[in-house]
């Protein structure tokens, strides 16, 4: 990575002053790395008509669990060593995030608190199925 420095001088006269330094910066500093032509290629590849459209996908589905996981659920860091182990941690954050929002979209269609306790105990019994029958062949101890 090399870096390069100007001083504001030297750009007295550029038209390209006022966005290139701003109103108060008294020196201009940039870098280029090795690796520019690699950079250049992915910023173009994501600027372009299908990358917007990835990138405004991903946005909107992908990246609002993972903001719910870590802000609000503690899903701040994994505490496990290997793969498999942290991919067991995902499945089971992934999981209790797909229940909250089933379980807030079936309390909304429930029209008194005791259908709705009834429910809940029916889906607390399958998904307590379903977690030991995933966990079962994975040798969690």
């Amino acid at each position: 990575k090399k870096e390069y420095r100007s001083s504001s001088k030297q750009c007295k006269g550029c038209p390209l002053q006022a966005e290139c330094l701003g109103r108060t910066a008294k020196e201009k500093k940039f870098s280029v790395t090795y690796y520019k032509e690699e950079y250049d290629r992915n910023i173009q590849r994501v600027e372009s008509k299908q990358g917007r459209y990835m990138k405004a996908k991903r946005q909107s589905t992908v990246e609002p669990v993972f903001g719910t996981l870590t802000q609000f659920m503690g899903l701040r860091k994994i505490n496990t060593i290997g793969l498999q182990q942290a991919n067991k941690v995902m499945h089971l954050s992934a999981i209790a995030y797909n229940l909250k929002k089933y379980l807030k979209f079936t309390q909304k269609r429930a029209k008194s608190g005791a259908k709705a306790l009834q429910s809940l105990l029916c889906k607390i019994k399958t998904l307590q199925y379903l977690i030991n029958s995933y966990l079962s062949p994975l040798n969690l101890a």
